[in-house]
């Protein structure tokens, strides 16, 4: 009976959640599984990962300077990468999908929820942009385990 229990709460928490222009999938993971999760699935699918925003840390250090006591993360990285094949494929419909590029995966802990590890991405204009969204689900779901 318990064990069943695990697994369905399991399930629910890696169910997409899809907020104003964005979709996440939450996971008992932790943060660090879940970093190390994401850089794999990029890697395996063959992107270059251009650079990772600490931007948890960031918020955190600058937090006092700015007159705060809030603290809004216990961890939170964003991942930048490209896919020069979809890139091309999305600026060839429209070259003004620049701006969109590159991609970001964000990957988050809150200190409401410190057991529960947030994965996500923005949500993309229908058209020739639905890869790149289509791309990104398929990238958050494998780091997560979902794939």
């Amino acid at each position: 009976m318990n064990r069943i229990f695990v697994t369905c709460a399991a399930m629910v928490l890696a169910l997409p959640v899809f907020a104003a222009d964005m979709i996440t999938y939450d996971t008992d993971e932790s943060f660090d599984d879940v970093v190390f999760g994401l850089e794999s699935a990029i890697l395996d699918a063959g992107l270059v990962i251009d650079s990772v925003s600490h931007t948890g840390e960031m918020l955190e250090r600058t937090r006092a300077d700015l007159g705060s006591d809030v603290v809004l993360f216990q961890n939170a990285d964003v991942f930048s990468f490209c896919s020069a094949k979809i890139s091309r494929e999305v600026m060839e419909d429209d070259p003004m999908n620049i701006v969109f590029c590159p991609y970001d995966i964000f990957v988050m802990v809150r200190p409401d929820t410190p057991d529960v590890t947030t994965i996500g991405f923005r949500t993309y204009p229908d058209g020739a942009m639905k890869k790149v969204e289509a791309l990104l689900d398929g990238i958050a779901r494998n780091a997560v385990g979902l794939d």
